[in-house]
């Protein structure tokens, strides 16, 4: 039989293991520098690593252990905190030891090596070190992959800690600013745009930061273009925050002027226009793009797997492709990834040699609520996203308010995408700060949860706090970041007032035409209209209605010719 490699070649917990029982078994059986290591483990736990006989307390401590570790790994996850909000995680009875039939005691009379760690000293270090990696921050679902090296991947990658390092003191004042930008703009949107509709990112801001992560480790593992897909749900930020669109144009739309349609109004146009821009980083300029959704909702996932495959041609030989040079990200909603089967149909062409891109990074936008409807009455799974188990699609659970934490998915995520060429999943959990849109009212239809989230700071706020608790920041040096925002967004509506066409800075370009809307007739005059309208909202005699809403009776009374038809026509699939 071969000698087994040295201790330096070993990325493997279980081959770890084998290594330890063939020495306890015959040392010279092993590598010398394997004796050397077990012989320096013997030294620092003072002789509880032994060669001597076992007995069956001791087998019975150790196959306990070994299990209750290994199950850690695997249900780990039901016991982060990923609710903003504070709904508690489920928990899973296989993580205490005594579902294994041991007590922390046990732990502490067991050795690490004896169940495949020889670097720590006891169980208790190992089971306290996998509940750190598996139980606080990150929610990882690994145990669905058929491929070993994979899983062995994600044990390495927790082992090693170089993906999942903190953020440094600069990076996480970074993510403030970035933060407080979000967060200011929607804020200044709210105040001057009072009632319109613009599908606010707040409380999954994390999504802006998230996406700047995605770019810079995309660029530095070779790539040089980035296609993102979307559907309403923070897409105005995005185009603001992440494809660079210049604030004088979002404005300007908010306004009701498109320069591009020659002063043509186009309705909510806005929250489905797309974009292209580039970005400076570290590793060379990315070009973006924001894939066009003019709805419904997840219907463009197989349009950006297309546009991402033909720019991923060569532009010598169209034959030939460079699946790292694009990376596409789509963003989904958590009503509409296990609701609409586009997003299963697409997953499966994922790994096709006709349709394969190298690999999505997919983002749920988690608000808990899709439309109208709670996660129990939306979908039959524990997670919006158990769909993917099926594709065996490595997912990585989040709390939208640990910003750190959904970096350090997206850090995952680019790395598993470049060495796989795979499709990642990671379920950014928050909640919505307002409606479906600004111009309903949720707590109709969900008032005990709008209570938790009118009295829940900001995550801008949650952030803040974090920062100012650990030294790095003043209250007053968030309040005066806070007020520089909003002075610049304030500049730029008063740019936004410019005549068409005079926006400096204008370096990107919208994907849609370029020619001006041609005035037509239509063919159903506006009394007749009225009219149809009016029977709508005329009850026949004796008929009974529910009490309705005050505040309703209001919203109706300000939108008449629009609330009939949205009462007819709304559908539970808008779940943007």
């Amino acid at each position: 039989m071969p000698s087994p490699g040295p201790v330096s070649s070993v990325f493997n917990d279980a081959y770890a293991a084998e290594q330890f029982e063939r020495y306890r078994q015959d040392p010279s059986s092993v590598d010398e520098s394997w004796r050397q290591f077990f012989r320096f483990a013997e030294q620092v736990s003072g002789g509880a690593i032994s060669t001597a006989p076992r007995s069956e307390d001791h087998d019975r401590k150790v196959a306990g252990a070994a299990r209750y570790t290994t199950y850690l790994r695997t249900f780990g996850h039901l016991a982060v905190q990923l609710d903003p909000l504070g709904t508690p995680p489920p928990g899973a009875p296989e993580l205490t030891p005594e579902f294994h039939g041991i007590t922390e005691q046990d732990l502490d009379e067991t050795s690490g090596a004896s169940i495949g760690f020889p670097h720590l000293a006891t169980a208790r270090d190992v089971a306290n070190r996998l509940r750190q990696r598996y139980c606080t921050n990150l929610a990882v679902e690994v145990a669905h992959l058929a491929d070993e090296e994979e899983r062995a991947w994600f044990r390495q990658l927790f082992t090693a800690e170089q993906l999942t390092r903190p953020l440094t003191a600069e990076e996480k004042q970074g993510v403030l600013q970035r933060l407080t930008e979000v967060d200011g703009f929607e804020r200044f949107l709210g105040r001057t745009f009072v009632g319109y509709k613009r599908f606010s990112i707040e409380g999954t801001d994390a999504l802006v930061p998230m996406l700047d992560a995605a770019i810079t480790e995309s660029a530095a593992a070779g790539a040089r273009h980035v296609a993102i897909a979307m559907a309403h749900r923070g897409r105005i930020s995005v185009l603001a925050h992440v494809l660079g669109k210049p604030l004088p144009l979002i404005l300007g739309e908010f306004q009701g002027r498109h320069d591009h349609l020659g002063g043509a109004s186009t309705g909510d146009v806005k929250y489905h226009l797309g974009y292209e821009g580039t970005r400076p980083t570290p590793s060379g300029e990315v070009e973006l793009s924001l894939v066009p959704n003019p709805s419904h909702l997840e219907i463009v996932n197989p349009v950006l797997q297309g546009r991402a495959r033909a720019l991923q041609r060569d532009a010598q030989d169209r034959r030939q492709r460079d699946e790292a040079t694009v990376v596409p990200i789509c963003i989904h909603g958590d009503a509409a990834f296990p609701g609409e089967g586009i997003v299963p149909e697409t997953m499966n062409l994922s790994r096709l040699r006709a349709y394969r891109v190298g690999g999505t990074l997919h983002v749920i936008v988690n608000n808990q609520v899709g439309f109208t409807t709670d996660p129990t009455d939306a979908r039959s799974t524990h997670y919006a996203s158990d769909v993917a188990k099926g594709f065996e699609m490595p997912i990585i659970h989040v709390n939208a308010d640990d910003a750190e934490a959904c970096i350090i998915a997206m850090r995952i995520a680019v790395a598993y995408r470049a060495r796989f060429k795979k499709d990642f999943l990671i379920d950014l959990v928050g909640y919505r700060r307002w409606g479906h849109n600004e111009g309903d009212e949720p707590t109709f239809t969900q008032p005990q949860l709008y209570e938790r989230i009118k009295a829940h700071p900001t995550p801008r706020q949650v952030w803040g706090n974090r920062l100012v608790a650990e030294g790095l920041v003043t209250p007053a040096q968030v309040e005066a970041l806070d007020a520089e925002v909003a002075a610049r967004f304030q500049a730029g509506f008063e740019a936004s007032k410019a005549p068409a066409g005079t926006h400096a800075g204008h370096t990107a370009h919208a994907t849609h035409g370029e020619s001006p809307v041609a005035t037509v007739r239509t063919a159903v005059p506006a009394a007749t209209l009225t009219q149809w309208n009016e029977s709508l909202l005329t009850y026949p005699a004796g008929f009974t209605r529910l009490r309705v809403d005050p505040r309703r009776r209001c919203a109706c009374a300000h939108h008449r010719a629009g609330c009939a038809a949205r009462d007819l026509l709304a559908s539970p699939c808008g779940a943007a």
